[in-house]
């Protein structure tokens, strides 16, 4: 997402907030914060559409705390957030252009709910996962009654993780007269019931006209079972920068991490069942560039806010097109480029094949080996050649001989592989 050219101080965002965004290099608005913080700062509901990476916070976060009422009681603003991942962020985000005198609780579960029983009824904005939240109402320690702004964000994937029956709940606690912010990366039937929470809202959409990211290389892999591990560790030993790379399951995630550890590769894993401190820290030392290579389950396809991922890995696809978008999101973040890459095994390939048609993507799925130097090129933007014809041999797209023998290239008459559409 590029800059505009208009300025914080244009948009009518007051100069305390202007110095502390400036502190942090943050001097001009991107596209959704200059459509979004007009009508926001003027206390209207908003339905906001944006792709991932594309400032949104800021966007709810600007209004959330230069519309705070100076010596009110109570908390006076809530965002709620489906991980505990973007809880933390949003928090930073919304405490690093506080006034020091603003008491900003994040609350998600994981931790000790101790702590933030003791801050929750001191709190001048909570940021918080649905759950938690419930928790600390049902105890009576945070008090909405005079929470005058909502924020929902997130809200297809509060639909996705089954939140919203517990969204409709803590909405039972906020004012009627709020103003309510709603940030989706789609706004679609899923979230109707919250849609029609908002009243009378000013709509802002910022999104491609293709449902992925357009600055993304992307890739298509089909690979040998065998060799996928293998492959992998060419993808992320070919060239430097931070690899992310997905799993489906928790115990696939911590197996593929032990087995890139044994190889040779500096990597972590992070899923749900761990500690949120050592989720915390795993994140901590990728983005710290300690780790190169953090694997993860779902739990980390969104609120990630990493700028400096060189390339998202589908070790295991996407269940669906809209969890690609989701994960490819996570690269080619702040204006920079990146590479999305999915291995499947041919078992895959009907499933890896259908997403990228409803994606519109274009690169073909290309048979691929560990051996195959063109591995070394990803992120250049050649364009990796097609798939070879059942009738084709290996060494013709640039597969080594060796390797197609080892694993047992799929060929005409070749043992047990499937036929090829043509």
């Amino acid at each position: 997402m590029e800059r505009t050219d208009v300025t914080f101080e244009d948009l009518g965002v007051i100069e305390p907030i202007r110095r502390r965004l400036s502190s942090r290099g943050v001097n001009r608005p991107f596209e959704i914060q200059a459509l979004v913080l007009p009508d926001a700062l003027a206390g209207r509901d908003i339905l906001g559409k944006a792709k991932t990476g594309s400032g949104k916070t800021l966007a709810f976060g600007i209004p959330l705390v230069q519309r705070m009422q100076p010596g009110a009681k109570g908390t006076q603003g809530l965002v709620l957030v489906p991980t505990r991942e973007l809880c933390s962020q949003v928090a930073d985000e919304v405490r690093a252009i506080s006034p020091k005198s603003a008491r900003v609780l994040a609350a998600y579960g994981g931790v000790g709910l101790r702590e933030h029983i003791e801050q929750a009824p001191h709190a001048h904005i909570i940021v918080a996962t649905p759950g938690r939240l419930i928790d600390l109402l049902e105890r009576r320690v945070a008090d909405l009654s005079n929470a005058h702004i909502l924020v929902i964000d997130e809200a297809d994937r509060m639909a996705d993780m089954g939140f919203l029956p517990q969204v409709t709940t803590i909405l039972r606690h906020v004012p009627d007269d709020r103003q309510t912010m709603l940030f989706s990366a789609t706004l679609d039937h899923q979230i109707f019931g919250l849609i029609a929470q908002t009243d009378e809202p000013a709509r802002h959409e910022v999104a491609d006209k293709q449902q992925t990211v357009d600055s993304v290389e992307h890739h298509l892999f089909e690979v040998h079972p065998m060799d996928k591990v293998e492959v992998l560790k060419a993808i992320v030993s070919s060239a430097p920068g931070l690899s992310l790379v997905f799993t489906r399951t928790k115990r696939g995630c911590d197996r593929l991490a032990g087995e890139l550890k044994d190889g040779g590769v500096n990597a972590t894993a992070i899923h749900g069942d761990l500690g949120q401190g050592a989720r915390e820290q795993a994140l901590k030392r990728f983005e710290g560039g300690k780790v190169d290579v953090l694997v993860a389950t779902d739990v980390a396809a969104r609120g990630l806010d990493i700028d400096d991922i060189a390339r998202v890995i589908n070790y295991d696809p996407p269940e669906d097109h809209k969890a690609y978008v989701h994960r490819v999101g996570r690269t080619a973040r702040a204006g920079r480029s990146g590479v999305g890459i999915t291995l499947a095994t041919w078992e895959q390939r009907d499933e890896v094949e259908l997403m990228a048609r409803r994606l519109n993507l274009h690169p073909h799925i290309v048979e691929i080996f560990s051996s195959d130097e063109r591995l070394g090129r990803l992120g250049t933007g050649e364009v990796v050649g097609a798939m070879p014809r059942e009738d084709e041999d290996a060494e013709a797209v640039g597969v080594g001989a060796a390797a197609a023998r080892k694993f047992g290239a799929r060929r005409r008459g070749g043992g047990g592989g499937r036929r090829r559409r043509r």
